[in-house]
């Protein structure tokens, strides 16, 4: 089940509201999101229910251990107990994940021809394994206080707002909303605009452009001209930004609806003037996860600087999945943190912001070809004609139609890849007046029936609706 299906709009959702607002008491509210929690995730394959749940009980059982033998003093068996749990749910992750790659790549490199296991990796293993390590990891520095309670605790693992696309959601963030939170009418108001909002980002725009990226990224070269190249790292740029961020918005919307509130995910990032820049404002919570997990144990900026950038981005790519192209992908971005850092920013930074901004977006259409193109032969061979080394032809007869027959999508898609709804909703809060806010929320309530059933409209008549996030 994803947030874009029909099911899940108007059965789903509204009967889990519906349940959820019936009740007052909070422990019996957590209930009723916990339940619609496990039977969202057991939906399409329920044995992966249990070692969510199992992995929850461990988190569990060790958070409290570390904060017993905190209280005896006892350092020694808390590093013991933060190392059970990280050795557990990084083990199963590198299980699920990594075992058929790292038998491949052992297969070739030593000549053996040892049984490659295939394993269903679960939907969302690589979000919620990371909410629980920050989770323990927090205990054990002293920052939160473990939970009393496990279905509380499992609730906020399994909350299928964010379970199996994010934004990665730490503990803290949610440890007071967890024991006591109210919904006010302005915050389900506001959950229910921003809901409508990523889903026609995902409807209207990301499945528009994913059902074009085929015709272009997995094209036979020969038949793909330069232009053409460019166009289809454009569209699948395009496809990722609103599909991932559209996935955030429905969990942030959803959240409020239900009185939480999850940090922001995404930040306007094709805006950016840098790569330093851009990592700020894409994906932030895995990328705070990185720097507060990884990047400043291992020493930060003050020792081993470069040693420990190396290392971030090698997990980074790793973590989005288990294929050369992530480790080379991940590999591209840290060698030019690195060069900014020693340098480059600085260099960007006195230049005309136009040229900047350029230099970002060549990063990144060359960055999410590396990321779409699994095959390493022929993600050579697409760079070549992106390049013009392939001998193929500049532009071709086919993409001039494609191009005009997309062409007001695409001005779209690009303007709201710009923070435009934020400059819209400035000046509307701009000298408000009583006449003037119930205006907006006419305008805001009909611009959400709008978008409902356009998007309705779309999915009923396209069955074309990928959830990208299947290796995460």
């Amino acid at each position: 089940m994803v947030f874009s299906n029909l099911f899940f709009i108007y059965l789903f959702l509204p009967l889990n509201l519906l349940l959820y607002f019936a009740v007052k008491n909070q422990t019996w509210r957590n209930v009723v999101l916990l339940g619609f929690s496990l039977v969202f995730y057991a939906w399409g394959e329920p044995i992966w229910v249990f070692m969510l749940i199992l992995t929850a009980l461990l988190d569990y059982f060790w958070a409290r251990c570390i904060e017993r033998f905190r209280a005896q003093g006892n350092r020694l068996r808390m590093k013991l107990a933060l190392a059970a749990s990280l050795c557990f749910d990084l083990g199963m992750l590198g299980v699920f994940k990594y075992s058929g790659f790292f038998m491949e790549n052992l297969n070739a490199v030593t000549g053996l021809s040892l049984p490659v296991p295939r394993i269903a990796l679960p939907i969302g293993i690589s979000f919620y394994t990371f909410q629980t390590i920050s989770y323990v990891v927090d205990v054990y520095r002293g920052t939160v206080s473990a939970q009393r309670s496990f279905y509380r605790y499992l609730m906020y693992l399994s909350s299928y707002h964010q379970l199996v696309a994010g934004p990665i959601v730490r503990y803290s963030d949610v440890a007071a909303e967890i024991e006591n939170r109210s919904t006010t009418v302005q915050d389900f108001s506001e959950g229910i605009t921003r809901f409508c909002i990523g889903l026609s980002k995902k409807v209207v725009v990301a499945n528009v452009a994913g059902g074009l990226v085929g015709q272009y990224l997995d094209a036979p070269l020969h038949s793909l001209s330069t232009a053409g190249a460019w166009f289809g790292a454009l569209l699948y740029s395009l496809q990722l930004y609103y599909d991932f961020s559209a996935y955030s918005d429905m969990a942030i919307g959803m959240g409020r609806m239900f009185g939480f509130h999850y940090p922001e995910n995404f930040n306007y990032p094709y805006i950016s003037h840098s790569v330093t820049e851009f990592w700020r404002r894409w994906h932030i919570s895995l990328s705070s996860f990185f720097r507060d997990y990884v990047y400043i144990p291992l020493g930060g900026n003050r020792r081993h600087q470069i040693a420990n950038l190396c290392v971030v981005w090698l997990l980074t790519g790793l973590w989005h999945g288990a294929s050369w192209n992530f480790v080379l992908w991940g590999a591209f971005y840290g060698a030019l943190l690195i060069l900014e850092k020693k340098g480059l920013l600085k260099i960007l930074e006195k230049i005309p912001r136009l040229f900047s901004h350029l230099y970002l977006l060549f990063i990144t259409l060359v960055g999410w070809t590396i990321f779409y193109t699994t095959d390493l032969g022929r993600l050579g061979g697409y760079l070549r004609v992106m390049f013009g080394l392939s001998g193929q032809p500049l532009t071709d007869p086919q993409l001039g139609i494609t191009f005009a027959n997309q062409l007001f999508w695409l001005l779209i898609a690009l303007l709201f890849c710009m923070p435009v709804t934020q400059w819209v909703k400035h000046r509307l809060q701009e000298n408000p007046t009583k006449a003037k806010q119930t205006a907006v929320c006419v305008a805001t309530a009909m611009m959400n029936v709008v978008l409902l059933f356009i998007c309705t409209s779309m999915l009923v008549g396209d069955s074309y609706n990928p959830f990208l996030y299947f290796r995460f």
